[in-house]
């Protein structure tokens, strides 16, 4: 998850475009055994992860008080093992309906929690483009 001034993603195939000001760019990779409960709790915690600066310039608001968005992107490749050999393997990966089922409750569960979001394409292939504000960037795992 990267927070952003700016992003954007444009789908290859589709001519599909989607942007996005101030927020969170989140790259969402899911892995076999994730289920609906962890899709529910990343959101909750994409919403209200206190990273943004305060009128102090402290890190002590979300994107639901700046009122933000996020761009959400499928991104399997996290998934991806290099400790052997010079090929990642993907084995860990959830099986695409698993993981595409995952990425649309987590937009959805972001959705209700009333977080403006814009998507890619699950599985397309996409063009992203950001303006890191920091940089800052972090990594969600439960």
């Amino acid at each position: 998850m990267q927070r952003v001034r700016s992003a954007s993603v444009t789908v290859e195939a589709s001519g599909h475009h989607a942007a996005i000001n101030e927020g969170l760019l989140v790259l969402l990779g899911v892995m076999q055994g994730d289920t609906e409960a962890d899709a529910d709790w990343m959101a909750g915690k994409i919403a209200r992860l206190r990273i943004f600066r305060d009128d102090e310039g402290r890190m002590n608001r979300s994107v639901e008080d700046i009122k933000g968005s996020v761009l959400m992107i499928s991104q399997f490749t996290l998934a991806g093992d290099c400790r052997k050999g010079n090929r990642p393997s993907f084995v860990a990966t959830a099986d695409p309906p698993v993981g595409e089922a995952l990425y649309e409750r987590a937009i959805g569960a972001l959705r209700r929690l009333d977080v403006p979001v814009e998507v890619g394409e699950f599985g397309g292939d996409m063009q992203v483009e950001l303006v890191n504000d920091g940089p800052f960037t972090v990594m969600i795992e439960r």
